[in-house]
């Protein structure tokens, strides 16, 4: 499990348009990794659209922001066009980088518990090590506090 002040893993992933994204190569910046459980739901949607509409000021933090889900790069090319997002997601169908930031568990959808991706955020800064991390996070406002958080270093 990740810890505050400790390195980040050095992940490669899939993006919507078949590049590959290397936390390891964005070293030298902060870094916003966000993780969410489906493309085009009404929570990950309103998610997706808080951080693009904040990413200018992400950008000029020198911060980048990723989201990543279980989704296909296929579906993330769809939902990145259908919202015009600005920043990459990953496709992360084996689940490496869920399982290195321990975002995978259990949880319940009408009273059915079943195991899925637990909306998290990290923030890491630019010598890889992890600054501040928010599990269970519910959508209103989460996108202003980590840039708030960002904008505490």
């Amino acid at each position: 499990m990740l810890a505050i002040g400790k390195k980040v893993p050095k992940l490669e992933g899939t993006t919507a348009d078949g590049s590959t994204i290397s936390l390891g190569a964005l070293r030298g910046k902060h870094v916003a990794v966000y993780f969410y459980p489906k493309d085009n739901t009404p929570g990950c949607t309103r998610e997706a659209q808080d951080f693009a509409a904040l990413y200018p000021k992400f950008k000029a933090k020198k911060c980048e922001v990723i989201g990543v889900s279980r989704d296909s790069a296929k579906s993330h090319g769809k939902f990145i066009d259908k919202f015009a997002l600005p920043f990459p997601l990953v496709a992360d169908e084996d689940e490496t980088w869920c399982n290195a930031f321990g975002v995978i568990g259990e949880k319940k959808l009408y009273g059915k518990p079943y195991v899925g991706v637990i909306r998290s955020t990290f923030l890491i800064g630019p010598d890889g090590a992890l600054l501040a991390e928010w599990r269970g996070v519910k959508v209103p406002n989460h996108a202003s506090a980590v840039l708030e958080r960002l904008a505490s270093q």
